[in-house]
């Protein structure tokens, strides 16, 4: 089994992980983008044409099925990677867990890039899956960028910030940005309140992950002993993880369950 997954950065590394830990056997393929990240700021078209080719540089590998491990790309490249790529290559994009993190009656805070806070996307899915529910949108300037280059002082004062924004009563996280998953024991010390029941914080990578295995009709073997191989690609030249995804768990547990080729 060969699994890819794109991004424009190491935001990939959550979901990449989710993959690792259900099929230690599959063969993970990483496609990034240095050269165009980050893509938050740019056009529906660019990103769009900056996705294809990530996504593309993926599919020569000849991946059984594709993640696209980005919330930006899901929402502007979903349906156009859909149409190039499927139905050869499945492909499974990132959405918000609003809908179970609204199951536990709230209040709700969800963290996002400021480019998704606000956007007809994400209150669309608050209207669909958090009616009745008290949702807050926290739009987390310069978190991701923080994350993306592990830059410690960066994190603290964008979690800090962020945290500021959350109200006092919110009983449940939304991590709407993969990077965020990456410092989610972060942002659960910095938006826990004392005396206050455990916050519950509520990523994608697990479930993006099991629906990649459901879409190519396969199940969880997380006792496999056989390790798969990891292949990284950077906007399509084939490389090494970069040095910031080690400072974090999901880097470090691939590159040590098996050697980077």
């Amino acid at each position: 089994m060969k699994i890819a997954l794109m991004d424009s950065g190491i935001g990939l590394l959550a979901a990449t992980a989710a993959v690792r830990r259900l099929r230690p056997g599959a063969d993970l393929v990483l496609s990034l983008d240095p050269d165009g990240m980050p893509w938050g700021a740019r056009t529906t078209e660019d990103l769009t044409a900056r996705a294809v080719a990530v996504a593309e540089a993926a599919a020569a590998h000849r991946p059984d099925a594709l993640i696209i491990g980005c919330n930006t790309a899901t929402v502007h490249a979903l349906t156009t990677l859909r149409v190039r790529l499927e139905p050869d290559i499945p492909v499974i994009g990132t959405v918000p867990a609003i809908k179970p993190a609204a199951a536990g009656g709230g209040p709700v805070a969800i963290w996002a890039t400021p480019a998704t806070t606000g956007s007809p996307y994400q209150r669309g899915l608050i209207d669909d899956f958090a009616d009745g529910v008290t949702v807050t949108e926290v739009p987390c300037w310069g978190l991701a960028e923080a994350v993306e280059h592990a830059d410690e002082a960066a994190i603290d004062a964008a979690v800090a910030a962020a945290a500021a924004l959350t109200p006092d009563e919110v009983t449940t996280v939304v991590l709407g940005c993969t990077h965020y998953e990456l410092v989610a024991e972060r942002i659960r010390a910095a938006v826990q309140g004392a005396g206050r029941p455990p916050l519950v914080l509520h990523g994608s990578a697990g479930a993006v992950a099991a629906q990649a295995l459901r879409r190519i009709g396969s199940r969880p073997e997380p006792g496999a002993q056989t390790l798969g191989t990891v292949t990284v690609i950077l906007s399509g030249r084939e490389g090494a993880l970069p040095a910031p995804a080690l400072a974090y768990a999901e880097g470090r547990l691939l590159q040590e369950s098996s050697p980077v080729r």
